[in-house]
């Protein structure tokens, strides 16, 4: 069995779990991970508490001072699960990491398999597929359709995007950076920063012992607008001036024409065109495309002087 001093110096596996009002399932999940690690990899658990309302942080500072290998962060307030897993993986220490939700729904006896899959098969990104789910029927077929539709855009062959038990190489947490609902898309994250050996794992999928899901129709809609966000990011991040740019040059050149044209009747055959519906279209697509063309030279500014990435206030650690 693998010494805790071991496990202190140089953790294999970083396991971050992110939280919110999960107090009950805690000690089950930390007595699980152990059961499913402690035999074969040294490892680190990073709890997150992501604003808990309930006893999660008590839960989580009473096993950090039980064993070393638990670690825990806590936010001021409920900042989302794409933030609470970027807080984790900037504070993992590990060769390999591993996400997991704190529900006791995911199975940490998958781990070892998906690190093997990592280690020996060279994958840079593992993700659990919940084959068999055991969800309700307002949660799963959304599910489905969210994934199919994310599939098609993605390019990734993949069918649950949305499972929390995913395992990565180090160096793929430390090249993206999660905001808003793009947890869910860590995959096109990770294939646009050149990490392509992506894969999955048929896990499985436990019902959900304690507390009720977190998931509801705000949180669906909100995937598929960051969907359409990232798609559009992931083209036109570094050159938007190509998006914006094009679109406004084709509207000046449409806005140009009708006017020349317009403007050709006028003086060569003194047609009246001041009252022409014509008219009044050409001058708003010239108007338009303009600021289209802007709006690509502002986004080209604003490119080359990136903001700061928000960071969100960690209350406590242990």
């Amino acid at each position: 069995m693998l010494q805790e001093s071991q496990i202190l110096k140089s953790p294999e596996i970083s396991i971050v779990v992110p939280v919110f009002n999960e107090d009950e399932s805690l000690p089950e999940l930390e007595q699980a991970i152990a059961d499913a690690l402690h035999h074969t990899f040294s490892y680190e658990v990073i709890f997150v508490d992501d604003g808990s309302s309930d006893d999660s942080w008590k839960v989580i500072t009473s096993l950090s001072e039980q064993k070393k290998v638990i670690r825990g962060i806590r936010f001021h307030h409920n900042y989302g699960k794409s933030v609470a897993l970027q807080a984790g993986f900037e504070a993992a220490e590990g060769k390999y990491v591993v996400t997991m939700d704190a529900d006791l729904q995911d199975d940490p006896k998958e781990v070892p398999e998906m690190i093997k899959l990592l280690e020996d098969d060279g994958f840079d990104l593992v993700s659990g597929w919940k084959k068999e789910r055991h969800d309700p029927i307002s949660k799963t077929i959304p599910s489905k359709f969210f994934n199919f539709v994310t599939r098609k855009v993605a390019g990734i062959d993949l069918h649950d995007f949305n499972c929390g038990l995913k395992a990565y190489r180090a160096d793929v947490v430390e090249n993206i950076y999660l905001y808003g609902e793009l947890h869910r898309y860590i995959p096109m994250l990770a294939k646009r920063e050149g990490y392509s050996r992506i894969t999955e794992k048929v896990v499985k999928h436990h019902p959900r012992k304690y507390g009720k899901t977190k998931f509801g129709l705000s949180r669906f809609m909100n995937g598929f607008l960051d969907l359409i966000t990232i798609t559009f990011v992931q083209k036109y991040l570094q050159k938007p001036m190509h998006f914006f740019g094009t679109i406004g040059v084709l509207l000046l050149l449409i806005g140009g024409g009708i006017n020349m044209y317009l403007a050709l009747i006028k003086f060569m055959y003194g047609a009246g065109i001041g009252d022409r519906p014509l008219l009044f279209m050409g001058i708003l697509l010239m108007v338009v495309g303009v600021q289209f063309f802007s709006t690509g030279l502002l986004g080209e500014l604003i490119n080359k002087n990136h903001v700061e990435k928000q960071k969100p206030r960690i209350r406590e650690r242990v």
